[in-house]
């Protein structure tokens, strides 16, 4: 049976600041390729001119069905953003621009996304589609409205609960939001078992609504070329140990310096590169000044998707030590490019990279402890390299595609 998806998101590349856009476009382009069609409605803002609109598109949109038909509401929304830092945002580029901007969205959060919810029904009454589905909760009141009015049943799938971006101290609005959304919604996916018991023990979900859909990841061809800042940090003959993302609390980018510190007391010819930016950057680079590591520390600020492939191929391990990651494609990606991999076991990539190291946030020491084997043992780490190919053969975006057209399938037989 030929099937129809009506999708909801909030970021997707090549306009996204995060895992979550990623996902959305693997799972789309895997669901094209396994012959469902999908509708997709985004945000956008209005400083994005139809160029970007176009990109976001790709070459010969809609045609064959080798690319999904994206609609877009205008919206201030941006993604990875509390209803404090939406506040300021609006009033700042009310300021600086002298123009009711803010009087369009309003200042609060909550009434950007009632405008997006708003309209999830205009840009969709012509859509004819068999299952409604909603990516984290910015979405989930549009998709319920949506399959209410089309009559469909209704996907919530959770990429990051307000838990994991918090430390566990959430902004009580948004945590709501989210529990309504499951709690209405028909099936909701989570991208690891990880989540799954966040969602069961925390927002009080029944296990049994739940289907754990792993995200996937296909293997880009090979990246010749990167920038200037990038060369310079990783063309020096010394040992690398990457971090890539964003400079947030959720990361725990602090706690990659910690261990930076402890390895470069043993081994002082180690280098250590913070790819990525976000809020905690000028935080960071004190504390790396602080701890003496002014020499052996380089933080490159935003890269491209190029660049950053190439610090995964130049590294000789990569290390998230993230407090709380639902997924963490950053793993897949670092073992698709030949990196042995060090990840929190607080991490859902830990449940299916069977052969990298774990270990808790918190374990300053372990953290050096594997950084130290996987540079001193080369038949370890080439063990570890060894085994990444299986692991993105069962993972790619295909197969979990059909997973969640199983899902689809299920619900339709209801």
């Amino acid at each position: 049976m030929s099937l129809h998806t009506l999708m909801f998101g909030w970021e997707y590349p090549p306009l996204h600041s995060g895992g979550l856009g990623v996902a959305c476009q693997g799972l789309v382009k895997g669901l094209l390729k396994n012959g469902t069609r999908v509708t997709l409605v985004l945000p956008m803002n209005a400083s994005h001119d139809e160029g970007a609109q176009l990109a976001m598109r790709g070459p010969g949109q809609g045609m064959d069905g080798d690319e999904p038909d994206i609609r877009f509401i205008e919206s201030a929304l941006q993604p990875y953003e509390g209803t404090a830092e939406y506040e300021e945002r609006m009033i700042a580029a009310a300021t600086a621009n002298g123009q009711p901007f803010i009087d369009l969205y309003g200042p609060d959060l909550g009434q950007a996304v009632e405008r997006f919810t708003a309209m999830s029904i205009e840009k969709t009454k012509d859509v004819q589609a068999d299952v409604v589905h909603c990516h984290d909760w910015m979405t989930y009141d549009a998709g319920i409205r949506a399959a209410t009015y089309h009559r469909k049943p209704l996907v919530a799938h959770i990429h990051a609960t307000e838990l994991d971006r918090t430390d566990f101290h959430p902004n009580q609005w948004i945590a709501e939001r989210e529990r309504s959304g499951f709690l209405q919604a028909d099936r909701i996916i989570a991208v690891s078992q990880y989540t799954k018991n966040i969602l069961v023990r925390h927002y009080g979900i029944a296990a049994d609504k739940i289907s754990v859909v792993h995200n996937g990841h296909n293997v880009s061809a090979p990246v010749a070329h990167h920038n200037t800042i990038v060369s310079s940090a990783i063309h020096k003959r010394a040992p690398l140990v990457l971090f890539v993302g964003r400079l947030t609390l959720q990361k725990n980018p602090r706690q990659f310096l910690d261990t930076a510190k402890i390895v470069h007391e043993l081994r002082p010819d180690v280098q250590f590169v913070m790819a990525g930016d976000g809020p905690m950057l000028p935080e960071l680079m004190d504390h790396a000044c602080a701890l003496g590591l002014t020499d052996c520390v380089s933080f490159t600020g935003t890269v491209t998707r190029k660049e950053v492939d190439q610090l995964y191929k130049s590294a000789d391990c990569f290390v998230m030590p993230s407090l709380s990651e639902p997924f963490g494609l950053v793993a897949l990606e670092a073992i698709a490019q030949g990196t042995p991999v060090i990840l929190s076991k607080q991490s859902g990539a830990a449940e299916v990279i069977e052969h990298g190291f774990k270990v808790d946030f918190w374990d300053t020491d372990k953290f050096a402890d594997c950084i130290l084997t996987i540079l001193r043992e080369q038949p370890l780490a080439e063990q570890l390299i060894a085994e990444a190919p299986s692991i993105l053969h069962r993972l790619n975006w295909q197969n979990q595609a059909n997973n969640v057209m199983s899902i689809y399938r299920d619900l339709l037989k209801t």
